[in-house]
């Protein structure tokens, strides 16, 4: 075995890629789900409102952009680590081992985003209609939720740039 092989096999991997793909493809796949659930269940609650109140629609569609953002979160690091990526002999599983925790971070802190907008989102345009002081109430709740992603997204870019 020459010395080339030994330190492609120890240091950098034929696998070490691999932790790298996961780490994109986690971060939009589960952020692309949070963002759809927030997106889906604010969106049923601006349906059912529109019955009583059309005239709010449009003022009411914030939960529904407020999630659209979560998925973004993901796609930049997606795409951050994408770029990264190198053959293997040039990428160490240290790098993969980043990459992978880069995308979960931003990942499963924007599904739960998704999902707290989704929630807040729903119920808000619903009291909304009912009794509209409630809206500034319900647009601080969905920016405390939406930080939750953004929390997520800045360890994935400290995450990232430690792989640099």
């Amino acid at each position: 075995m020459s010395d080339e092989t030994a330190l492609l096999d120890e240091q950098h991997p034929v696998y070490g890629p691999f932790f790298g793909v996961m780490g994109a493809a986690a971060a939009i796949t589960f952020t692309s789900l949070g963002a759809a659930y927030g997106t889906a269940k604010s969106g049923t609650g601006i349906a059912a409102m529109a019955v009583m109140r059309p005239e709010l629609i449009m003022k009411c569609i914030i939960p529904v952009v407020m999630a659209g953002i979560i998925a973004i979160y993901g796609l930049v690091i997606a795409i951050l680590i994408v770029g990264g990526i190198n053959q293997p002999a040039n990428y160490t599983i240290f790098k993969g081992f980043l990459h992978l925790g880069a995308g979960l971070a931003v990942g499963f802190a924007g599904m739960a985003a998704g999902f707290a907008i989704g929630i807040v989102g729903d119920s808000g345009v619903r009291g909304t209609a009912q009794q509209p002081r409630l809206f500034v109430g319900m647009i601080l709740i969905l920016i405390f939720a939406e930080v939750l992603g953004l929390y997520g997204l800045i360890v994935a870019v400290f995450l990232y740039a430690k792989a640099n």
